[in-house]
């Protein structure tokens, strides 16, 4: 065993992709805190009429919902693969740290928001921890079987919510206690679902790491070429027909909608390794620019930048604070996560400066190792 790979020697492409994630999950995640009144909503999308409003519902779903945690998911494979390497493939350290960072995920959701991804992606790692031993054929046989299946579990999810219905994130009754209870049911259900969803793309990521493709891109350069140039336009165009009814050009009914978001999420498995192959290629040939640098450490501190984002949601959202779900509008939405995510780059680079580890990184590596000497 050995400990963390420092930070200084860490591959470039798997850092910026986290890094840049950040930025979409930011994107995937305001528009859900939105409620107008009156207006009804399609996978916590409120359903526009304003032009501007329309573009970005439209933009969103083709290019963010459903691609940026598939992504998500890819690397987070991508990353199991990479401590096993360090770890001699300890299965039981991997699910210690799958327990590590259910527990982190559900006092995240209970504590701040409700759409946590951290718990369903700590049930992925402790039930496929052994995926790292698995063939390259039953890895991908059964990534694609999961894909189709998690497919299927978002587009039941993706039904149109009627206008004022109670969809609160917090609780209808702006009782805080009420809405951590809330929530802490809400997970229990939710992160299952979500952990089905993305095992396809977590089987996908330990395949990839394998083969080092994101750490060694200049290695993988025409495989990686050919990821982005079948993957981007499919899981573009195959958002379009949701992106129609989300955007309010269409009208949404349980029926229709049900395929249509079907599609976007089986393409969604398309897009997010083939947004990681892209930002893998990009990597070859970025100038190591004080940007460049500070979105690598937001990636190499992820965990604490995506629980800052959380942070930020609740002073802006939440009921008993700003309040602000029911009157900012789409495009502003927009405005609000870029600024979240440029705090997030901001504290990250200086963390970075400081020669410092984000806390809740360094919290994820004490629960896992506890008293063992691989701590250090």
């Amino acid at each position: 065993m050995t400990g963390p790979t420092a930070l200084k020697d860490r591959a470039l492409g798997p850092d910026l992709a986290r890094g840049l994630l950040l930025l979409f999950i930011a994107l995937a995640n305001t528009h859900g805190f939105l409620h107008p009144p009156g207006v009804g909503d399609i996978r916590s999308m409120p359903i526009p009429s304003a032009l501007p409003d329309r573009v970005v519902a439209f933009l969103e779903t083709t290019l963010v919902d459903g691609r940026s945690y598939t992504m998500f998911a890819t690397l987070f494979g991508y990353g199991m693969v990479q401590l096993a390497r360090r770890q001699s493939s300890d299965e039981k350290l991997l699910r210690r740290r799958a327990l590590a960072l259910i527990l982190i995920g559900v006092l995240h959701a209970v504590l701040l928001y409700y759409g946590d991804i951290l718990t369903a992606y700590g049930l992925i790692a402790l039930v496929l921890a052994s995926a790292i031993r698995w063939s390259d054929q039953r890895l991908l046989v059964t990534g694609a079987v999961l894909a189709l299946l998690g497919s299927w579990a978002f587009a039941f999810l993706a039904t149109p919510n009627p206008p004022d219905s109670e969809m609160y994130p917090w609780s209808a009754a702006h009782n805080p206690l009420l809405g951590m209870a809330g929530r802490a049911f809400s997970i229990s259900f939710g992160a299952p679902i979500l952990a089905v969803s993305a095992a396809g793309a977590f089987l996908f990521g330990i395949w990839a790491a394998r083969r080092k493709l994101y750490e060694q891109p200049e290695q993988h350069e025409q495989t990686l070429r050919r990821m982005v140039a079948i993957g981007v336009p499919l899981s573009f165009l195959g958002g379009v027909p949701l992106a129609l009814y989300t955007s309010g050009l269409l009208t949404a009914t349980d029926s229709n909608i049900i395929p249509v978001a079907g599609l976007h999420a089986l393409t969604g498995f398309a897009g997010g390794p083939a947004y990681a192959a892209l930002i893998a290629l990009w990597s070859l040939r970025v100038r190591r620019t004080p940007l460049v640098t500070a979105i690598q450490a937001t990636g190499q501190r992820s965990l604490t930048s995506y629980l800052t984002q959380s942070v930020v949601w609740t002073i802006m959202f939440a009921p008993f604070l700003l309040d602000l779900g029911h009157t900012m509008t789409l495009w502003q939405s927009v405005i609000l996560a870029i600024a979240t995510w440029s705090l997030t780059v901001f504290l990250a680079d200086l963390m970075r400066r400081r020669d410092l580890r984000g806390p809740f990184e360094v919290l994820l590596r004490r629960l896992t190792y506890r008293n063992q000497t691989a701590r250090q």
